[in-house]
């Protein structure tokens, strides 16, 4: 086996992707980035109940993902 092949920096997309609710700190609110995101996105999908500035890191992440599936955004 090489060495990169140990090495988790040679393979950055083998766990790029994890659930939300994984995520050790993702009962933290959410972040001032994540909140101006889904701010934007829940206005441009006229969801304006999608917003709320109480939710944890998880949720806005899950809140984020849906609206943007919903526009079309990749």
């Amino acid at each position: 086996m090489a060495d990169d092949d140990k090495d988790p920096k040679a393979h950055p997309s083998d766990n790029a992707q994890k659930d939300p609710e994984a995520w050790v700190s993702g009962d933290d609110p959410m972040t001032g980035a994540q909140a101006s995101y889904l701010k934007t996105l829940s206005e441009q999908a006229e969801e304006p109940d999608a917003f709320d500035q109480d939710i944890s890191k998880a949720e806005a992440s899950k809140r984020i993902d849906a609206l943007k599936s919903k526009l079309n955004i990749d």
